[in-house]
């Protein structure tokens, strides 16, 4: 049996710790429990937003008028090789349960905030592994018809920060299966996992009130600014992107603010609440970011952060 909550503050529940309240809330732990409440939100006729980790979401100051599906279906569980974890599990608690399994895959995605389903969902990455590459099978709900399906890798459609739950939202990630490599042993994983992690640490702290990356990483065409970007780093863009931080910081934005919202200084593509910041605060510092970086370099900048109930 469910419990409905009423007017649940929601900047709490998120890294940015910005946003109003949500109208009606619950937590789910079971597909039972999701069941009951997409019956709830169909009675009531609400909105519906599913909420995993709080990470890389802005919602609105006006919080949302609708309902919440906050999941807390967490289980891991492993079989040989596999793992299968559910949505609502932290990415953090995968790749710990990894390595002291000694299986190997994940360990680069050691630092990345938020759920096992919202990272399948924007297929996250961090130094060039990708989720998407170690999942082999999806189990979702869609929450219009109430159906199960099981996806494998190649309808999970992966590709950069996008998936095929992405592009069709009624599709709710109930559990994921990822396969990985056997290691000799578990010490060098847990080692890799801290390395990854301070490593993070040192473009950003951690513990700064932010959705993570902003903006997506776009593709430039343009030679000159690749060139830029070469003479200036050392390193050649990857597939044609260049970093979005790399280029809100060629138009001199770092360190910008509005309000309580900051670009940061150390890494420009996080935009950060110094303490006070609203969401308002945010979007007009994300659109001063977009109209400079497509007017002086003619690229357009895309949300890789959602943002909810605007």
């Amino acid at each position: 049996m469910i419990t409905i909550q009423e007017n649940i503050p929601l900047a709490p529940l998120t890294t940015f710790n910005i946003g109003g309240a949500s109208k009606y809330f619950v937590s789910v732990s079971s597909q039972q429990d999701i069941l009951e409440a997409l019956q709830y939100v169909k009675e009531h006729r609400l909105s519906l937003f599913v909420l995993g980790g709080g990470s890389n979401i802005l919602f609105s100051d006006d919080g949302f008028d609708g309902l919440i599906i906050k999941l807390e279906n967490h289980d891991i569980t492993v079989n040989g090789t596999i793992i299968t974890t559910g949505a609502g599990a932290k990415l953090s608690e995968v790749v710990s349960y990894a390595g002291k399994h000694a299986l190997s895959g994940v360990e680069l995605l050691a630092g990345i905030p938020g759920s096992v389903g919202g990272a399948v969902r924007g297929n996250a990455g961090a130094f060039g592994v990708e989720i998407g590459s170690l999942v082999t099978r999806v189990i979702c709900l869609n929450i219009k018809t109430l159906e199960t399906n099981i996806l494998d890798k190649e309808t999970c459609a992966f590709a950069y920060r996008q998936s095929f739950f992405k592009t069709n939202p009624q599709w709710l990630i109930l559990s994921v299966d990822i396969t990985l490599m056997r290691a000799e042993g578990s010490d060098d994983l847990i080692r890799i996992a801290r390395e990854t992690i301070a490593k993070r640490e040192a473009k950003h702290p951690q513990n700064l009130l932010c959705a993570g990356s902003f903006f997506m990483n776009p593709f430039v065409l343009d030679p000159k600014l690749q060139d830029e970007f070469f003479q200036d780093t050392g390193v050649r863009s990857r597939d044609g992107k260049l970093p979005a931080g790399w280029l809100i910081d060629h138009v001199d934005l770092r360190g910008k603010r509005i309000g309580g919202a900051q670009v940061s200084e150390i890494h420009p593509n996080y935009l950060i609440n110094t303490g006070n910041a609203t969401a308002e605060d945010i979007l007009i510092l994300s659109s001063i970011i977009k109209q400079r970086v497509r007017t002086q370099l003619g690229i357009e900048l895309k949300e890789e952060a959602q943002l909810v109930g605007f």
